[in-house]
């Protein structure tokens, strides 16, 4: 956050130490509690610290100092909004809550629960618009690059895609798959924070079955069969994936083959961030490549100390060069407690790429 923040998330509070690169968390630089409300969710923006709470108010910190620079109410978040775990899934992917940035230079973030959603001007925290909703049968999914929200209505008929104008309120396209399920799996790819920002999506039918990748932008979504394959990853106008053990950079838009790696072993991509693609290998070493020309930018064991690399990825986040994973126990239990969840009490790792 700010390149010079590390921004975590607990039960009721939200907080910051320094440096970003380092070993172990310190003393806070400056910490938000309410009470007795609950965080739900945290997105930033440039030096703007946006945080959302279980009774729907937003609350905008000035990163560099803590203070509070705009409060506003908002509807409040679907289900609960209590920090588990790592708390990862409040900072890397919150839900109802997203980012996008209009042609005007604005950012917007957006906030939605069941019956309501609205768009707030992060520089001054003024409502732009808000919008009654369907109830939990239409869910949101992410943002566009292009300043528009995604959202999955499965109200009346078949899975149909949304997308809102993060400007106003309006709702500009409504579009499915030609020829796709009636179930759909929306995954948004390439995003530049959670679900923020997205120029890319995949869908797909129950159990993954028949994915399609396609580019959004403001009309209708265009078909990019080179994000097609689970697991591929949108990186500004390029698509990464790994098959049959070798990583392959195509043009999203055309397919052209951009570049192959073959000298990785078995991996999967981990995530992505501008200029940068992340793959882990089977021995998890994380390899960081550009992600136009595929050369390697670095490559190293992801471990620390003596903890040794015999554990399995959890959660993600990627941003300013850097990669903070959750590390997991093998084999991996959802319903163990903490200690057999994790590999360690550290459970993040934090790595500069």
């Amino acid at each position: 956050m700010d390149a010079r923040l590390r921004v975590y998330a607990a039960h009721r509070q939200v907080y910051a130490d320094r440096p970003v690169d380092g070993r172990y968390r310190t003393t806070p630089f400056w910490s938000y509690r309410r009470w007795p409300a609950e965080l739900s969710g945290v997105v930033a923006s440039g030096s703007v610290v946006v945080s959302r709470w279980s009774d729907g108010e937003l609350v905008a910190l000035d990163a560099p100092t803590g203070r509070v620079l705009w409060r506003t109410d908002g509807p409040e978040p679907a289900g609960s909004g209590t920090a588990v775990r790592t708390g990862a899934a409040i900072v890397w992917d919150p839900r109802g809550l997203h980012l996008t940035d209009l042609p005007d230079g604005r950012t917007v973030v957006v906030v939605s629960g069941d019956a309501e959603a609205r768009g707030v001007d992060v520089s001054g925290g003024r409502e732009l618009w808000r919008a009654d909703l369907p109830g939990s049968c239409r869910t949101d999914v992410g943002t566009t690059a292009s300043g528009q929200l995604i959202g999955l209505d499965r109200c009346a008929g078949p899975a149909t895609v949304e997308f809102r104008d993060a400007a106003t309120g309006a709702v500009r396209e409504r579009w499915r798959p030609p020829g796709g399920p009636d179930e759909l799996v929306v995954t948004p790819l390439g995003c530049r924070a959670g679900r923020s920002a997205c120029p890319a999506l995949r869908t797909a039918g129950a159990g993954d079955a028949g994915g399609r990748g396609w580019l959004v932008g403001t009309g209708e979504p265009v078909a990019a069969p080179a994000l097609d394959p689970a697991g591929a990853m949108a990186v500004g106008d390029q698509a990464v994936v790994v098959l049959d053990g070798v990583a392959v950079g195509r043009s999203a838009r055309t397919g052209t083959e951009l570049w192959r790696s073959a000298d990785l072993g078995t991996a999967r991509v981990l995530a992505a961030q501008p200029g940068r693609v992340h793959l882990l290998t089977e021995a998890n070493d994380l390899v960081t490549l550009d992600p136009v020309t595929g050369r390697q930018l670095s490559r190293f064991s992801l471990s620390v100390g003596r903890d040794g690399t015999g554990w399995a990825p959890g959660a993600v986040g990627a941003e300013g060069g850097y990669v903070a994973v959750e590390r997991l126990r093998r084999p991996v239990d959802p319903d163990g407690d903490d200690k057999r969840y994790y590999l360690t009490a550290e459970a993040v790792i934090l790595a500069a790429t």
